[in-house]
């Protein structure tokens, strides 16, 4: 059989061998191991095959080596941290400062008056003076009336935020019930007894003491009741209801009933100040000695006037103190909503 030769120089028939011009492949890919990955911009302007597959283009020149990142990379790497850090929250969405703090401390607060109105009532009581043995007893003094008043009404509101910390969440309907007429009973003390008759003791008790103490606070009882005890009873009664009144909304009754439980009050006191004097032919405080009846009439009817000007002192105070906080949040978020 012949061999074939080609017309120009009659070489024999060789097979076709194609040479390629394109730089060899990486000895990683050779030895069967993907090596490191092309750039975006690289991995784009490969064939269609090792772009969709992501492979590195291997007619581009050597990729720099791994670990040492370019500007570019590092470019990058900084913008995704910068996506990735978590930063303060803005807008409406932003927490006011000291909100979610603002029931413990509250919580707080109430337990420690409580325990302070605890410790003035123990140390009064174990005073023994003579007046503690007369007829009435401690009862017969409205500075200890009130100071009984400011504790039962610390305590409903220490009970009122244990019994919330313990329904929140529960869905008990009967609980929740529960809870809303302690938070009802609550605010109509303070309405009704404990900031009125509150801020009559610290005031008529201070006015009095400044024109004569000898009228109501003899300096012989300086030897009986300590200076802190005495400004425990006259003095810290004020700030810690205006506490109170800061830092809790207190929704008040309808103004007739509010008013006519105020006047009952200070009709029982006056009219039980008047028995005590029946029975045991002294009044309970000094000064009522030294006028005559006529001019304690007209006290008495003073007091009463006062404490009816008390109460819608402390509804004015409590809208005033609420409705101004709620314009300055609604403010707040009037830009934040646009």
């Amino acid at each position: 059989m012949k061999r074939s030769h080609s017309k120009a120089g009659g070489a024999p028939f060789a097979p076709r061998v194609h040479v390629s011009t394109s730089p060899p492949a990486p000895r990683s890919l050779l030895l069967g191991r993907q090596g490191p990955a092309a750039p975006p911009e690289e991995a784009s302007a490969a064939p269609g095959p090792l772009r969709r597959r992501g492979l590195p283009n291997l007619g581009a020149p050597c990729a720099r080596p791994q670990g040492l990142p370019g500007p570019r990379e590092r470019r990058r790497m900084t913008e995704v941290t910068e996506r990735l850090t978590p930063r303060r929250p803005h807008g409406r969405g932003r927490p006011r400062p000291g909100a979610n703090m603002a029931l413990v401390p509250c919580q707080v607060l109430r337990v420690a008056i409580l325990l302070s109105y605890c410790s003035i009532l123990c140390n009064y009581k174990a005073i023994e003076m003579p007046s503690h043995q007369t007829y009435g007893g401690s009862w017969k003094f409205l500075t200890f009336i009130d100071l009984v008043i400011q504790a039962v009404f610390f305590g409903i509101c220490v009970l009122t935020d244990l019994s919330s910390l313990l329904t929140r969440g529960s869905g008990n309907q009967e609980q929740e019930r529960q809870l809303k007429k302690l938070i009802s009973l609550r605010d109509w003390m303070l309405a009704v007894l404990a900031f009125p008759v509150g801020v009559f003791v610290v005031a008529v008790f201070w006015i009095i003491y400044a024109y004569d103490r000898e009228m109501i606070y003899p300096k012989l009882l300086d030897n009986f009741i300590p200076g802190w005890l005495n400004h425990g009873m006259h003095t810290t009664v004020l700030p810690f209801i205006l506490i109170e009144m800061r830092t809790s909304h207190h929704a008040y009754p309808s103004r007739s009933s509010g008013l006519a439980a105020i006047c009952t009050f200070s009709v029982g006191y006056i009219l039980w100040v008047c028995w005590v004097h029946h029975v045991t032919g002294m009044w309970v405080y000094p000064f009522l000695e030294h006028i005559g009846p006529g001019a304690r009439v007209v006290f008495f009817g003073s007091t009463t006037i006062l404490m009816n000007f008390l109460y819608l002192l402390g509804e004015v105070l409590n809208s005033y103190v609420w409705d101004t906080q709620r314009g300055m949040e609604e403010e707040k978020e009037k830009p934040k909503l646009e």
